[in-house]
């Protein structure tokens, strides 16, 4: 198959044989059939480097500036007990395929859930980062430091850290690089205490500026820190944040931290490297076929991918397969087998997604029956 007349950030007038990037898993298409998108974007498939999965049918709970992630969490179980556990009613199996789809909806290829439940691979659904350690947080995990320093592998550490605005949070910083005594390869998330000093400490920082401005009215001084270790880039979960992660990605440019080409590279090419997925973060040949396709709304290719949203896109490649495609184009091109997708409707815009979101949607206001979900089904 190839896709033509489309731009990526940074040129024009380009195409994408996918024949040569991964498997073409669609029955309805050949390697010989070419499809005009007419000028819209296409980039790699985004790699959210931080989410909690199960928690993304919570609204976002919080009912003040917080000084750190302790203090949060002892609130918000005190005020909203019901809350909480009304959403944990749901069947975790149900909230952990909410937060794929949530993904899925925005151009999401690739996660890096941060969690030690069970992981539902799904098929046509992200890819899920599971090749790392895990650890909640310095002041939250029990026997931390025995689990950094006798692991068996050398898979790198993921754990929140100074996520916070008081001492106590940038404390946790220098107690978990003392105690990091086989030198452990650690990715932080959050750090928002974190300085110059002690982020060469670690091989990767995620930042999550959507969540840190909701919980503390703060972010990691991340134009600083970029100096000495690499910048990946997270959503966190609807707990603390928007669903829908171009509405991050936006007030991180608004921030002017990271360059255009910085930030677009922390969701694809530097992502992919740090978490070691080598056949994704590009559209080189030989690649994985982890593609999405926008339309365009300018004459600038870099504004037209940071204005993005889920109703702007008009195809997903998972693996060269079809996940995700707007309806013009399948009435245009007759190209997917119906019975295996979803019609929904975003923002007034008709959308196929890789079936089981219907059933999904059912299931959960089974025992949710007020939940509002951010589209449509027909």
């Amino acid at each position: 198959m190839v896709i033509k007349n489309i731009s990526l950030p940074g040129s024009v007038n380009e195409f994408i044989n996918i024949g040569t990037r991964g498997e073409v898993l669609t029955n309805n298409y050949s390697d010989e059939l070419e499809l005009d998108f007419n000028g819209a974007i296409a980039f790699p498939g985004l790699i959210n480097s931080h989410d909690h999965l199960e928690f993304n049918l919570f609204p976002k709970l919080g009912n003040k500036i917080y000084e750190d992630y302790v203090e949060w969490g002892n609130d918000i179980h005190a005020k909203d007990k019901e809350i909480i556990n009304k959403i944990q009613s749901v069947p975790y199996e149900l909230r952990f395929k909410w937060g794929l789809y949530k993904n899925l909806l925005c151009g999401v290829t690739t996660i890096a859930h941060h969690g030690n439940g069970k992981i539902y691979n799904c098929k046509g659904m992200p890819d899920i980062v599971n090749h790392y350690n895990y650890l909640h947080s310095v002041r939250l995990e029990r026997i931390w430091k025995f689990k950094l320093n006798l692991s068996f592998n050398d898979n790198p550490f993921v754990v929140h850290i100074g996520e916070g605005t008081n001492d106590k949070s940038y404390d946790e910083v220098i107690e978990l690089i003392k105690w990091n005594l086989t030198g452990r390869k650690i990715i932080g998330v959050h750090g928002i205490s974190m300085d110059k000093k002690n982020c060469s400490n670690f091989v990767a920082l995620v930042w999550c500026p959507d969540s840190n401005l909701f919980l503390y009215n703060k972010t990691a001084d991340i134009n600083a820190l970029k100096k000495d270790t690499d910048i990946l880039f997270g959503s966190d979960s609807a707990l603390s944040s928007d669903w829908n992660i171009w509405n991050h990605i936006r007030l991180a440019r608004s921030f002017g931290y990271l360059n255009d080409i910085e930030l677009y590279e922390s969701l694809s090419l530097k992502a992919a490297a740090i978490w070691g997925l080598h056949d994704l973060g590009s559209l080189d040949e030989n690649k994985q076929a982890d593609i999405v396709i926008s339309n365009r709304k300018s004459d600038d290719a870099w504004d037209d991918f940071f204005n993005t949203n889920p109703e702007n896109i008009l195809l997903i490649l998972k693996g060269g397969k079809i996940v995700f495609l707007d309806k013009r184009y399948e009435d245009k091109y007759r190209i997917i087998n119906k019975t295996d997708f979803d019609l929904i409707e975003i923002n007034e815009v008709r959308k196929y997604v890789v079936k089981g979101l219907k059933k999904l949607k059912e299931s959960i206001l089974h025992y949710l029956p007020e939940y509002k979900f951010p589209f449509n089904v027909f």
